[in-house]
């Protein structure tokens, strides 16, 4: 599949989506989500694990406001509901895991792109902006339902008030995203990350996903009983067998991912 907006390449079971317009710091465009979506959802049949990153000095610097209309005339609502309400469920209920490899500056809805994957890693050199505020909007792409839930309620609310940024350093300490990586690693880190996932039990990941998505609206009774759930479909799994076998005979597994 060929792209105008964004590049795909796939190898040894690992689906690497870049948003590829580098000379607008990857600012999302109405074409760049609906490729995003469309790339996503073919990557997740075929793919292990997937990565989401940019191209040049910038992860995204969130929506692209001069995206054919004057800004007066641009329907946020609409859009919002119609292209990136799509997206970003596509990614959080993604059956593969996602990585947000961000590489650079993530700002507004960028910043909420990469929060809306189960595992962010970072270049020490990038940040994470709630820019929103900074020209008379409240934060969007979901911002308002991650972040309170990774950093707690305090510091969200003071990240989208003051539009501070973020370092990668600092985004880290507060448990907002995995790791923050030396710039010079953070390729490398990246690739072994997503090897290690792209070579492991899938559906014991697809299992993690889910479970640790609907926990907030559980209580112990009903977490209980959906891991239960998942977990005797886990055991009926070839990685499974796989995985005790590899442990009696003290040697690494060999997951097939089924």
């Amino acid at each position: 599949m060929q792209y105008k907006t964004i590049s795909v390449d796939q190898a040894d079971g690992i689906a690497t989506i870049a948003l590829n317009r580098p000379e607008v710091m990857n600012a999302l465009s109405s074409l760049m989500r609906a490729e995003l979506l469309d790339a996503i959802r073919h990557a997740e049949k075929t793919a292990r694990v997937i990565v989401l990153t940019g191209t040049g000095r910038a992860f995204c610097s969130g929506q692209d406001l001069g995206d054919g209309a004057k800004v007066a005339e641009i329907d946020l609502e609409r859009t919002l509901r119609d292209e990136y309400e799509p997206l970003l469920q596509a990614i959080m209920n993604c059956p593969v895991p996602t990585i947000a490899a961000v590489n650079g500056a993530a700002a507004g809805a960028g910043a909420n792109l990469a929060l809306a994957c189960d595992v962010v890693i970072a270049s020490e050199s990038a940040s994470f902006i709630q820019a929103f505020t900074r020209i008379g909007l409240m934060p969007d792409a979901g911002g308002t339902y991650w972040l309170p839930r990774q950093v707690g309620f305090a510091r969200a609310m003071g990240a989208m008030l003051f539009a501070d940024k973020i370092s990668a350093r600092q985004a880290a300490d507060w448990g907002m995203i995995w790791e923050a990586v030396p710039e010079e690693a953070f390729q490398a880190q990246v690739q072994a990350r997503a090897s290690a996932l792209a070579t492991g039990p899938t559906v014991a990941y697809r299992g993690v996903k889910q479970a640790l998505r609907q926990s907030y609206d559980h209580d112990l009774t009903a977490q209980l009983a959906l891991e239960a759930q998942l977990q005797g479909a886990c055991g009926l799994t070839r990685d499974f067998k796989e995985g005790v076998v590899a442990f009696v005979e003290k040697r690494p597994p060999a997951f097939e991912g089924r």
